[in-house]
């Protein structure tokens, strides 16, 4: 008995052993660079990966004898994508009735099982990490699937969430049934600046990274021509939700889109702005002196507005003109898709550079939106949003050439996360 005691400790000691060896050395061989750093592409670049990060970035570099070879000679290799907005828990909501059917007639468990679905298919189209910015009415579900995945349970984006998000009562869906029922909500119902507090203490508690509100609901344009909005929070219940954030560390996010909205966002001292439709010249200034993200999520936008009349045409229109005039200025514009919004498996969410080189940036401005200037929103600088050495090796590659044909962003063929490699069509 004893003897046999002993072999298997001898083979848990080699397993442990196995197990505590570095990962195998892998280099990739890259046709052309875009580091998310340098201003163009460079040519025939060694990149090596050892242990989950980049280790070294050497123009014409040799292959480490010990290192496995992975070939993308014939391809653009870029670092790894980030959408700064997205929904996992959501499979789209352009009417009422879709989204009252997902709080409904969907359980949480459910959703949940959709969600980490979704956060796979976006690894697969390169996107490896992302911002979500609440569950609609699925509480902290966001926070399991985001666990899951950091544990290597199931495949998926980094993920960064932000719970249940928060509005007042009478601001935010399930709205319109009999006062007689006791109807499920899209958000966590905030009324009163102790409220606030709490609420953020409750989301930050449940494992919340960035706290989100809804700044306004019904937007209208006034006779000076200027997207309006009805503001949600009082002042002093919006500060109280950035200032209680800010206090324990963390960043908000403000879903804002008329101009009212914007403007009592900022005032409340915001990070970000979502959306952002009816940005201003004189809220733009605002956004950049405050050095506030803008991330405009034009893709939902747009086909939302499928088919519709009234507002929402306008409204895209007017953020193109806010886009460009952002641009101009120097506005922090991050990526972001609203995806969940529209749903998951009808469109790739690397459509959004479409839209913002067709709205004025260069390939470059528009690859950057979604690697630096997303990891700078993110607060991961120093971790993600460029490849060079010392990052996390989140990798990716197309066969075709993004900086003249952005569209190739849409039709990613590798993708590597942490050091593994997830997807590889270029074999």
């Amino acid at each position: 008995m004893k003897r046999n005691f002993l072999c298997v400790l001898a083979v848990l000691a080699a397993v442990a052993a196995v197990g505590a060896q570095a990962p195998k050395r892998m280099a990739i061989r890259a046709g052309r660079l875009i580091d998310g750093k340098t201003e163009t592409a460079v040519a025939n670049v060694l990149i090596v990966v050892e242990g989950g990060k980049i280790a070294s970035v050497t123009p014409g570099g040799a292959s480490p004898v010990d290192a496995e070879l992975i070939d993308l000679s014939g391809a653009t290799v870029l670092p790894g994508f980030i959408d700064t907005h997205t929904h996992i828990l959501l499979q789209g909501d352009v009417t009422a009735a879709d989204y009252d059917e997902q709080l409904l007639k969907q359980s949480i468990p459910y959703r949940a099982i959709l969600a980490a679905r979704n956060a796979h298919i976006a690894l697969s189209h390169g996107f490896t990490s992302m911002r979500d910015l609440e569950t609609e009415g699925a509480m902290y579900a966001d926070v399991d699937v985001k666990t899951a995945i950091a544990r290597g349970e199931v495949p998926g984006s980094r993920m960064f969430v932000a719970t249940r998000a928060m509005a007042p009562t009478g601001a935010y869906p399930l709205l319109g049934y009999s006062w007689e029922l006791d109807m499920p909500h899209g958000v966590q119902v905030v009324d009163g600046v102790e409220n606030a507090r709490l609420a953020v203490r409750q989301q930050l508690g449940h494992g919340a990274d960035w706290i989100k509100y809804y700044s306004d609901h019904g937007y209208f344009y006034g006779p000076d021509g200027v997207l309006h909005s009805h503001v949600n929070f009082t002042a002093d219940e919006a500060r109280a939700i950035v200032a209680e954030t800010h206090r324990l560390g963390h960043r908000v996010a403000a879903h804002s889109i008329g101009s009212d909205g914007i403007a009592a966002a900022l005032d409340a001292g915001v990070d970000t702005i979502e959306h952002g439709d009816g940005l201003t010249d004189e809220l733009i200034d605002r956004v950049v002196a405050q050095k506030v993200f803008w991330v405009p999520t034009i893709t939902v936008g747009a086909y939302v507005a499928q088919g519709r009349s009234g507002n929402w045409p306008k409204m895209i229109e007017t953020e193109r003109i806010a886009f460009g005039k952002a641009l101009r200025k120097g506005v922090k514009i991050a990526f972001g898709t609203d995806v969940g919004g529209f749903p998951w498996t009808e469109i790739n969410q690397a459509r959004e550079f479409h839209y913002y080189v067709e709205y004025g940036m260069t390939p470059m401005q528009a690859i950057r939106t979604a690697t630096t200037t997303a990891a700078d929103l993110l607060g991961w600088s120093d971790r993600l949003g460029s490849i060079e050495p010392g990052k996390i090796a989140d990798i990716v590659a197309v066969a075709g050439d993004p900086l003249a044909d952005v569209t190739q962003l849409e039709k990613v063929a590798f993708v590597m996360k942490d050091g593994k490699i997830y997807r590889n069509d270029l074999k």
